[in-house]
């Protein structure tokens, strides 16, 4: 009985342990998604070329995406995508409603608000149509690497799904928000396209080094039998 006894904490604090990860990682998931599209709103020049500054948070959310898939599962990690997309749609319509509505006259701040926080909806269709469509692709590739692959070198399945996903992100993302697409030549946020290439190139290469800085993320928990996994995800 006393050998029973001693056993019976260690799943219960594993149960746990997982149940805070499952709390604490979509949480994180969907803020750095807001953070990201919020600061997509700046273009900024950091060695001397062009790139959105969403762009250095961005990408943990493809590792943070991996760390769901090998927790919660793949039908879940899609689950959190759409939801995601939902709450930074959501979020972009609020600030645009909160940046039409009059300001107090007492309040000085009312315009920086309007003229900083209110949504420029070309940016905002762009982030979220890259994001919907590079994380779905992030959890199909993920799941053949687990699945048909190998469950081993969990830094190899992270960085296999983000070399796929992250260029088709960032060519979405750069050619819809800022190519003179046709129709779009004379809109303000239309760039010639040596620059939108350039945005592009700067984006692939820091949302990469962002990927390798955030890798060790894989590594906070541990593995599920994937064979289990794969039943429960048909």
């Amino acid at each position: 009985m006393s050998g029973i006894s001693s056993s019976a904490p260690a799943p219960r604090a594993a149960a746990v342990a997982i149940g805070r990860v499952a709390i604490l990682v979509p949480a994180a998931y969907v803020g750095a998604q807001m953070l990201a599209d919020i600061a997509s709103l700046k273009i900024g020049v950091v060695l001397g070329l062009a790139v959105d500054m969403g762009t250095f948070i961005y990408p943990i959310t493809f590792t943070l995406r991996d760390v769901v898939h090998k927790v919660l599962g793949k039908r879940n990690a899609q689950t959190l995508i759409i939801a995601a997309a939902a709450i930074n749609l959501i979020m972009a319509a609020y600030l645009a409603w909160a940046a039409r509505v009059p300001s107090d006259p007492t309040w000085g701040l009312g315009d920086s608000f309007s003229a900083i926080l209110g949504p420029i909806w070309r940016i905002v269709i762009a982030s979220i149509l890259a994001e919907v469509v590079s994380e779905l692709l992030d959890t199909e590739v993920y799941h053949w690497f687990v699945t048909r692959v190998t469950t081993r070198y969990q830094w190899a399945r992270v960085l296999t799904s983000n070399s796929i996903s992250i260029p088709i992100d960032t060519l979405i993302f750069t050619v819809i928000a800022f190519g003179p697409l046709p129709g779009l030549a004379d809109d303000p946020l239309s760039l010639p396209w040596p620059t939108v290439w350039q945005i592009f190139l700067f984006n692939v290469a820091v949302k990469f080094a962002v990927t390798i800085i955030s890798l060790p993320l894989i590594y906070t928990t541990p593995d599920p039998d994937w064979s289990t996994r794969e039943e429960a995800d048909r």
